[in-house]
């Protein structure tokens, strides 16, 4: 992270970032330079050909992607770097480093957000290597990464009519649990993240937890792609939009004949409620994943893709089209250019 001219309190601010970052291992530099300096990891014991470089990159803005009255500014540091790690996880890799973006955030602010990135760097084996600070009007936090696969990264496309469609994990959980603490708050008359949780009984507290804190997928990445996977992407748009993805980008459309609802959950949120971060992906219809998902949760099979693009159903019904997209637009008193 560089340090160009700069005010007071952005000095003390990179300062009181310097002592909560962890030092970089001998050889690299991860903080205070012009940029970072890592090493390349040696490559792994998998016979699979040619190491692939991974970079992915998102932003979340405070009050669009997060509410801070149900979630804390530790979520929203956390979730920012979740999503990009979810990127990594839905190619088929693992993570490398992070750099960190933070836009908007006074120093108090600028503790709690780094608090649950670096919990989520530490926990999925991403240290944060740098990154840039910024005065301006809304809370925003940019994060990319790096990952490596070995071999060739799985993709959008590629799936094939009759290869079978499978999904890491239940499906609605972040949609429910955003449900269940919108609902709680509304209970208690509008009080802050704090109260809101303590009211949450165990179930309910799992299903906050899946929309505060999604996890990524990267164990079960790796899996399918030894596992031959096809095609693949995560469910952060919802079932239905990112599965469509996947249709879209190979050509093919889906008969889908179950999902895994989970607990607590509605169909409707399955299928469209998105920020999961669960993978869904193809495979050859005889593969065999069990060995593949040794020690993760088993994957599950929800259908087939079928020749014609347009065929997208579930239990011979039309799918909703249901699920989450961003409306680009400019803002108030500045208008859109071409």
């Amino acid at each position: 992270m560089s340090e160009p001219p700069a005010s007071a309190n952005e000095r003390e601010a990179l300062r009181r970032l310097a002592g909560l970052l962890p030092p970089a291992p001998p050889g690299q530099v991860w903080f205070g330079d012009d940029a970072a300096v890592v090493a390349v990891p040696p490559p792994s014991p998998e016979p699979a050909g040619p190491r692939s470089l991974l970079l992915a990159a998102d932003t979340l803005v405070g009050g669009l992607d997060a509410d801070f009255s149900l979630t804390t500014r530790a979520d929203f540091g956390w979730k920012a770097l979740a999503v990009n790690l979810s990127d990594i996880a839905a190619m088929g890799g693992s993570p490398g480093h992070a750099l960190v973006s933070v836009v908007g955030a006074n120093p108090d602010e600028l503790d709690e957000i780094y608090a649950g990135i670096l919990q989520a760097a530490e926990e999925h084996g991403c240290p944060v290597a740098g990154g840039d600070l910024s005065a301006g009007p809304a809370l925003v936090v940019s994060v990319a990464v790096t990952g490596w696969v070995e071999g060739r990264p799985v993709l959008r496309r590629g799936a094939r009519p009759g290869d079978a469609i499978w999904v890491s994990g239940p499906l609605g959980a972040a949609a429910a649990g955003l449900r269940v603490l919108r609902s709680a708050q509304a209970a208690m008359g509008g009080p802050g993240p704090s109260a809101v949780w303590g009211a949450l009984g165990p179930g309910q507290r799992r299903l906050a937890m899946a929309h505060a804190r999604p996890r990524p997928a990267l164990g079960e990445g790796m899996a399918a792609r030894r596992a031959g996977a096809t095609a693949m992407t995560d469910v952060s748009d919802g079932l239905a939009a990112d599965l469509g993805h996947i249709a879209d980008s190979s050509g093919v459309g889906f008969e889908l004949d179950r999902l895994p609802v989970a607990p607590g959950a509605t169909l409707e949120e399955a299928i469209g409620g998105g920020d999961d971060y669960v993978l869904v992906f193809t495979t050859p219809p005889e593969q065999q994943l069990a060995d593949a998902f040794a020690g993760l949760p088993a994957p599950t099979r929800i259908g087939t893709c079928v020749p014609d693009p347009r065929w997208r159903r579930l239990r011979g019904a039309e799918l909703p089209a249901l699920g989450w997209e961003h409306e680009l637009q400019a803002p108030p008193g500045r208008e859109a250019t071409a």
